[in-house]
């Protein structure tokens, strides 16, 4: 026996149609890095995907009115970073408008290609942009993963219903 959706509930397509809809996806958590002509930026995204294994290639969005796009719109270069569940703060840090992303307690290194490397993630890989695709107000990223690091420690951290949480077992 099949549910009948509620025709009262029902609603327009609106960007906070998108939004509660998309509270409900649990998602992994990443911070994305690039190094521009002022210095590092970054920030956090949910919006990571795999997308091919033959070249190995991922995407992310990243909104043209963030701080972080001019940058993205330029760079050759970008760091993907999963965080664990340790590392609620660091996401928030990454998140969070007109903070300084990567003074102390951030703890980072230069990598390859001058990619912004963060310490203690679960994962990171440094990837060659390949395309930024218009959608909407935001930009695709495509990026072909040149090398990385998949040993780190921890649980992944997820983001849903508006908070970073971790898996429950």
């Amino acid at each position: 026996m099949t549910a009948t959706p509620d025709v009262d509930a029902t609603r327009l397509a609106s960007p906070e149609l998108l939004r509660s809809v998309f509270r409900r996806h649990a998602a992994g958590v990443a911070v994305i890095t690039a190094l521009g002509e002022s210095g590092p930026v970054g920030f956090t995204a949910t919006s990571l995907t795999s997308v091919s294994a033959e070249p190995p290639m991922l995407s992310f969005g990243i909104g043209t009115g963030s701080s972080c796009w001019p940058t993205l719109s330029r760079a050759g270069h970008a760091g993907v970073h999963l965080l664990g569940e340790h590392q609620r703060e660091l996401a928030a840090t990454f998140a969070r408008s007109g903070a300084d992303r990567f003074a102390a307690p951030t703890a980072w290194h230069e990598g390859p290609e001058g990619v912004p490397v963060l310490d203690d993630v679960s994962a990171w890989l440094v990837c060659r942009i390949h395309a930024r695709v218009p959608a909407g107000d935001h930009r695709i990223v495509l990026a072909e993963v040149l090398l990385g690091d998949p040993t780190g420690p921890g649980r992944p951290l997820l983001y849903h219903q508006g908070r970073f949480t971790g898996l429950r077992d």
